[in-house]
C-alpha cells in the first residue's frame, strides 16, 4: 500500500487508487501514518470529534475504524487494548517516511534531488476538516515542519550545487527555496547571489526588492543589514562569489559536551600570575591576561584562581558580556553580588556611609547593617567619585584573606564604560593594599592606545602591572592534550588536530569533544572548522532541546530560567528537561545563586546556534524575550536591544532613549551618546529633540565639534519656536572654544528668532552674550548687556536668568577691580541658584565668588568654595568646567604654600583640559586659558 501525503492526500492499494466514504477517515489514516506509536481512543476522539461528548465520540470513531479498514484492508489496522495502530510492515510505503530518509543529515546530492521532487505540495494540500480545529491544529504543526525540512534541503541543495560549479541546478533549487519559505532572507540571499553570479544583475536587484516587500507586508520589517550589504554590492558591481561550507554530518549517538582540558603549554604563564599575586601582598598590582578569542584566557585565570584560593586568597570575580555593554556597571554589580555572599566576615569593617553608597548599585547591601544612613542621590556634589570609593571599599574588605585578594573581571573589551571607568579608578589607587585586579581581554578588541592599555603602561612605571600574553599552543601540548584525554590516537591524527586546530585551544577542546562520542577521525570524519563540531553535537538534540536552547542563544551569553521559558513558549516541566539535558550534553552550565540562571559554556557556541536559527523565528524570539522583561531603567538597554532585533524600530527607540537618560544619570555619557544615536537611527521621527540631546552631552564630555554637528542638525529640523533656544547652545558652544565672533553672531541670531512670549529666554540670551562681550575684550558693551539682562529678568519673574544676571555683573565688577560689589552681587547669584537647585548656575556663582574671595586675600573661603563647585561640577560631568576648577584649586593651594596639592590638582586639570575639544585643543588655546564664567 502507497500513502502519499505531500499534495492532496492519495491511496493506493494493490496499484489500485482507494476511495474513502469520510473525510474523517482520511484524517484518520493521516494522522495514525505520522504517530510513532499507537493512539489512544480517547486522544483520536478529542482530536477528530473535539464538539462530541465521549459516548458519541467513541461511536463516530468505531463508524469510522469500520469505514478505513473496508476502505484499505482490515490487515493495516490494529487495535491493540484501548488503542489504534497503523501496522508496520514491508508492503507500505509512506511519502513523508521516504521523503526524510533521503533528506537524512549526511544524504548524498543524489537523495536531496529525489526528496524535494518527492515533495510534490504542502502536506495534505486542499485538506481539511469544518468541525475539527484540534485536527487543524495538528495538520499545520506538521505542514510547517516538513516545509522547514524543505527548506533545509533546499539550503543544501543550493550549496552543493553551486561547490560543484552546477550553476543551472543551483538557481533552480534556490527559486524553490524561495517559494517555500518566502520570509526566509538566507533562501532571498542565496538567490541574489546566483542571479548576480549568473551575470543576470537585473534580477537580483528585482529579487531584492521582492524581499524587501515581503517582509514589509509580512512581518512589517526591514532586510538584515546582510541583505542590504548584498544589495549594496551587487548594484556597485563588487559582489565575489560566497564561499560554501558542506555541513556537519552529525552523529546518531548521544555526544556529550568536551571536558575541561588540563593546562598545557601554560607553566610560565600560571608562575607569572601567581608571582604577582606574592607581590601583591605587599602592594596591589594589576594584572592582565590577553590573546585572541579561544585562546585560554579564561581557562588559565580559573586555574591561577583555584591555585590562589587553595592558599587562602578570596577571588571575586564577574564575567563581562558584548551583549550586555549598554548596562552601566553591569559587571560591578555581579562582584557585589558575589562579596554579597560572605557579607558575614567583612560587612561590620565597612564604614556605614560607604555601604550605603555601593547599595546605589545593589540595594541588598543596605541590608546588612542597621546604621546606615539614607542613601544619598548620585546628582548630589562629588556622587561619582563617592561611589567608585564606596565600590572599591566593599570589594577591597571582600576579598580580604590570610593571603592577598584578587578581583578577577573577565573579558573586560566587553565591559560598558562606566565599569571601566571604576576599574581603572581602582587600579590606580591600589597603594599599599594586598589586592590583585586581574583582568583578561582579547587582544584584537583592545587597540595600541586604548585606554586600557594605557592604564597597563600607566601603572608599568610604577612596577605595578603584569602582562601575560597568551599564545597558541605548539604541537607538542596539542599530543600532550590527546594523549591525556584520549589515548591512543595514533601520531597522524595527533598531526591533523594540531594542523586544523592551528593551536587554538578552544578548537582543540572541539576536537576532543567530536572525540569522546567515538567518532572515527581517522578517516576524516570531523570537519575542519569549529562550526561542524559543535554542530555534531547539537545534532542528536530533541525538537524541544533544540527550541529552548535557540530561544537561550537569542538572549544571550546567559540567561535565567523565567525569560528564556517566556521565549521558547515550551512549559515548565519541558523547558526544565530540555535545560536539565543542555547541562548534561556542555552546552550550557548551571550558575550559582538562589534563581536558576545559566551560561553557554563559550561564546563562540552560543554565535553558532544563534546564526543557525532562522531570521524570522530569531525576531519572534527578540520580540518575547522583550515582552517578558520589566519596562523600567535598568533593563531599557537590553529591552532596547531585543526589540532592536526583532523589527520593533519605534518602540525600540523608545527604550533606547530610557536606557540613555539611565547611563546619563550615572554620568556614563559615553553610553548615553551610544544609545540615543542608536535611537536616532531606528526613528527618526522626533530627530531634533534627539539631536539636540546628543549635542547637551556631547558639550558636557567636550566634544565641542560634535555638540555643533549635533545642534545645526536638530537647528535644520527643528519648527521656528524652537530655534532661538538651539542658536543660544551653539553661541555657548562657540564660547567654550574661544571663538568669540561666532558666539556673538550666533547670539545674535537666537535674539532675532526668539517668540516675543519668551522674555525670560531672551533675558538668558542676553547675559550669555554679556559673558562672550567679556572675553572679547569689550567690557563697556558687556556691561550694558549684564545690565539689560537684569532688566529682563526681573520684569520675567524668571529667577534662574536673575541669577544668570547677577553673576555676570558680579564677574564684570570683579574685572574692573570692585570686589566689594563683586562679592555683593556674586552671593545674590549664588543665593538664587542654591533655591533653583540649578547645578550649572551654582557652579558658575561659586567659582566665581572664590575667584573674588581670592582676590580680596581670603584664601581659606576661597578654598572651601571652589571645592564646592568641583564636586557639583563632576557630579554633572562638565568635564572642560571641572577641568578648569581644578586648575583654579592649584593656584589656590600654590598661593597658600602647599606644592604638593597644588601640582595634585594642576595634573588634574591637565589630563581633563588634554580630553577637552580633542585635537581642537591644541590650536584653540582659549580652552585652556577658562577660569570664570
Amino acid at each position: 500500500m502507497e500513502i502519499a501525503l505531500l499534495g492532496p492526500p492519495q491511496v493506493v492499494r494493490d496499484g489500485k487508487p482507494v476511495r474513502f466514504d469520510t473525510r474523517k477517515a482520511i484524517a484518520l489514516l493521516a494522522h495514525l501514518a505520522l504517530s510513532e506509536g499507537p493512539r489512544s481512543r480517547d486522544a483520536l476522539c478529542e482530536l477528530l470529534w473535539p464538539r462530541h461528548d465521549s459516548e458519541r465520540a467513541r461511536g463516530a470513531l468505531r463508524r469510522t475504524l469500520s469505514t478505513l479498514r473496508g476502505a484499505i484492508g482490515e490487515e493495516w489496522v490494529e487495535t491493540p487494548g484501548d488503542a489504534v495502530v497503523l501496522r508496520e510492515a514491508s508492503g507500505l510505503e509512506l511519502d513523508v517516511a521516504r521523503f526524510r530518509a533521503l533528506t537524512a543529515d549526511g544524504g548524498s546530492l543524489e537523495n536531496l534531488s529525489k526528496a524535494v521532487e518527492l515533495f510534490s505540495g504542502e502536506f495534505l494540500e486542499g485538506f481539511a476538516l469544518r468541525d475539527s480545529p484540534e485536527f487543524d491544529h495538528w495538520q499545520l504543526g506538521v505542514a510547517d515542519v516538513l516545509r522547514r525540512e524543505l527548506s533545509s534541503a533546499l539550503r543544501r541543495l543550493v550549496e552543493s550545487h553551486s561547490e560543484r560549479g552546477q550553476s543551472d541546478q543551483a538557481l533552480a533549487s534556490a527559486e524553490r527555496w524561495v517559494v517555500a519559505e518566502p520570509l526566509q532572507e538566507p533562501a532571498h540571499q542565496a538567490l541574489i547571489r546566483l542571479y548576480a553570479a549568473s551575470g543576470d544583475r537585473a534580477a537580483a536587484l528585482r529579487q531584492y526588492r521582492q524581499c524587501v516587500r515581503m517582509l514589509s507586508q509580512e512581518l512589517g520589517v526591514a532586510p538584515l543589514e546582510d541583505t542590504t550589504a548584498l544589495f549594496e554590492q551587487v548594484s556597485e558591481g563588487t559582489l565575489r562569489p560566497p564561499a560554501v561550507r558542506k555541513p556537519a554530518a552529525p552523529d546518531s549517538r548521544r555526544p556529550r559536551g568536551p571536558r575541561e582540558l588540563p593546562l598545557v603549554g601554560r607553566t610560565a604563564e600560571l608562575e607569572a600570575l601567581l608571582k604577582a599575586h606574592r607581590s601583591a601582598a605587599g602592594g596591589g598590582v594589576l594584572a592582565v591576561v590577553e590573546g585572541e578569542a579561544g585562546i585560554g584566557k579564561s581557562r588559565l585565570c580559573t586555574e591561577f584562581a583555584a591555585v590562589v584560593e587553595s592558599e587562602g586568597a578570596i577571588v571575586l570575580s564577574a564575567r563581562c558580556h558584548e551583549d550586555q555593554a549598554g548596562l552601566p556597571y553591569g559587571p560591578v554589580v555581579e562582584l557585589l553580588s558575589s562579596a554579597l555572599a560572605t557579607a558575614e566576615t567583612w560587612g561590620n569593617s565597612v564604614a556605614p556611609e560607604r555601604l550605603a553608597d555601593a547599595a546605589l548599585l545593589l540595594p541588598e547591601l543596605a541590608g546588612l547593617r542597621e546604621d546606615l544612613p539614607d542613601p544619598r542621590s548620585l546628582s548630589v556634589p562629588g556622587a561619582h567619585v563617592r561611589l567608585m570609593d564606596a565600590v572599591g571599599s566593599v570589594l577591597e574588605a571582600a576579598s580580604r584573606g590570610t593571603a592577598a585578594g584578587v578581583l578577577f573581571l573577565d573579558d573586560v573589551h566587553a565591559a560598558d564604560e562606566a565599569t571601566v571607568d571604576l576599574f581603572a579608578y581602582l587600579a590606580r589607587r591600589l597603594g599599599d593594599r594586598a589586592l590583585l585586579v586581574l583582568m583578561s581581554w582579547r587582544s584584537e578588541a583592545v587597540r595600541p592606545g586604548h585606554r586600557l592599555r594605557r592604564l597597563s603602561a600607566e601603572l608599568a612605571r610604577n612596577d605595578a602591572t603584569r602582562i601575560v600574553r597568551l599564545g597558541r599552543l605548539g604541537e607538542a601540548d596539542v599530543a600532550e592534550l590527546l594523549r591525556a584525554t584520549e589515548p591512543g590516537l595514533s601520531p597522524e591524527l595527533e598531526g591533523r588536530v594540531f594542523r586544523e586546530s592551528e593551536g587554538l585551544p578552544l578548537f582543540v577542546a572541539e576536537y576532543v569533544g567530536a572525540l569522546a562520542t567515538g567518532e572515527d577521525l581517522e578517516g576524516g570524519a570531523v570537519p575542519n572548522e569549529v562550526r561542524g563540531l559543535v554542530g555534531t553535537r547539537l545534532a542528536a538534540l530533541d525538537a524541544v532541546s533544540a527550541q529552548v536552547l535557540s530561544a537561550a542563544a537569542t538572549i544571550g551569553r546567559s540567561f535565567d530560567f523565567d525569560t528564556v521559558l517566556a521565549a521558547s513558549g515550551r512549559t515548565q516541566e519541558e523547558a526544565v528537561d530540555a535545560l536539565e539535558q543542555l547541562v548534561e550534553q556542555g552546552l550550557v552550565r548551571e550558575l550559582g545563586g538562589d534563581e536558576p540562571a545559566y551560561d553557554f559554556s563559550h561564546q563562540k557556541l552560543r554565535e553558532l546556534i544563534y546564526e543557525e536559527t532562522s531570521p524570522a523565528r530569531r525576531r519572534l524570539l527578540h520580540r518575547r524575550i522583550a515582552a517578558s522583561m520589566p519596562r523600567d531603567g535598568e533593563s531599557a538597554a537590553l529591552v532596547a536591544q531585543h526589540l532592536r532585533l526583532a523589527g520593533d524600530s519605534r518602540e525600540a527607540a523608545v527604550q533606547y532613549r530610557l536606557a540613555a537618560e539611565g547611563a546619563a544619570s550615572l554620568l556614563a555619557h559615553a553610553d548615553a551618546l551610544v544609545h540615543l544615536e542608536t535611537a536616532l537611527a531606528l526613528d527618526p521621527s522626533d530627530a531634533p529633540a534627539l539631536y539636540e540631546r546628543i549635542g547637551d552631552l556631547r558639550t558636557l564630555v567636550g566634544d565641542y565639534a560634535g555638540a555643533l554637528a549635533s545642534y545645526e542638525r536638530a537647528a535644520a529640523e527643528s519648527e521656528e519656536w524652537a530655534l532661538a533656544a538651539l542658536e543660544q547652545k551653539l553661541g555657548g558652544v562657540h564660547a567654550r572654544r574661544g571663538d568669540w565672533e561666532r558666539s556673538e553672531a550666533r547670539l545674535a541670531a537666537a535674539l532675532e528668532a526668539i517668540p516675543p512670549e519668551a522674555s525670560g529666554l531672551r533675558a538668558r540670551i542676553v547675559g550669555d552674550l554679556a559673558l562672550t562681550l567679556l572675553h572679547a575684550g569689550r567690557t563697556g558693551e558687556a556691561a550694558a548687556r549684564a545690565e539689560e539682562a537684569r532688566e529682563l529678568a526681573e520684569a520675567a519673574a524668571d529667577q534662574r536668568a536673575l541669577a544668570q544676571a547677577h553673576n555676570m555683573l558680579g564677574v564684570l565688577a570683579r574685572s574692573a577691580g570692585d570686589i566689594e560689589d563683586a562679592l555683593e552681587e556674586l552671593r545674590r547669584s549664588l543665593a538664587l541658584a542654591e533655591d533653583l537647585d540649578e547645578s550649572p548656575a551654582r557652579v558658575a556663582a561659586l567659582n566665581n565668588l572664590a575667584l573674588a574671595e581670592r582676590d580680596a586675600g581670603e584664601l581659606s573661603p576661597a578654598l572651601e568654595l571652589t571645592e564646592r563647585a568641583l564636586a557639583l561640577c563632576a557630579a554633572y560631568g562638565d568635564r572642560h568646567r571641572e577641568a578648569a576648577l581644578e586648575n583654579n584649586l592649584a593656584d589656590l593651594h600654590h598661593a597658600a604654600g602647599d606644592e604638593d596639592r597644588a601640582m595634585e590638582h594642576l595634573k588634574r586639570a591637565v589630563a581633563i583640559f588634554a580630553e577637552v575639544g580633542a585635537d581642537e585643543a591644541t590650536r584653540l588655546p582659549e580652552i585652556w586659558k577658562l577660569t570664570s564664567w
